[in-house]
C-alpha cells in the first residue's frame, strides 16, 4: 500500500475541491482539513488496508470517516459561525471525496 502516495493524494485533491467549492471558507477549512489528517493518519492507513483488501464495506468505512471527522469537529469551521447544516454538507463532501480517492487509487493499483 502506497500510505505516503493517498495521503498526498487527499491533500491535493480537497485543496483543489476546498479552493473551487468553499473560497470563502478556505483558509478554516484548510486547518480543519488538516488537523483530520494528522490526527486520523494512522486509522486512515488501516482502514484503508481494510477496505482495499474487502475487510470492510463502503458503509462501514464511509460510517468509520464519518465518526471520525466528527471527533475532530472542525473547530474552525464552528467558530466562524458556520450552520450545522452547512458544516453536514461540507462533511459528506470531504468523506465523498476521500472514498473516491481511496477507490480510485485501489482500483489503479489493481490494473
Amino acid at each position: 500500500m502506497e500510505k505516503e502516495k493517498i495521503l498526498e493524494t487527499l491533500k491535493a485533491e480537497l485543496k483543489v475541491l476546498i479552493a473551487k467549492n468553499y473560497k470563502d471558507l478556505k483558509p478554516q477549512l484548510e486547518k480543519d482539513f488538516n488537523a483530520f489528517l494528522e490526527a486520523s493518519k494512522e486509522k486512515l492507513e488501516r482502514w484503508t488496508v481494510l477496505y482495499s483488501s474487502g475487510n470492510l464495506t463502503n458503509e462501514e468505512f464511509e460510517w468509520l470517516l464519518k465518526s471520525q471527522l466528527d471527533l475532530t469537529s472542525l473547530q474552525a469551521l464552528q467558530a466562524a459561525g458556520i450552520s450545522k447544516i452547512k458544516l453536514n454538507t461540507i462533511k459528506n463532501n470531504i468523506i465523498e471525496m476521500i472514498i473516491k480517492i481511496i477507490t480510485d487509487i485501489i482500483i489503479l493499483r489493481i490494473k
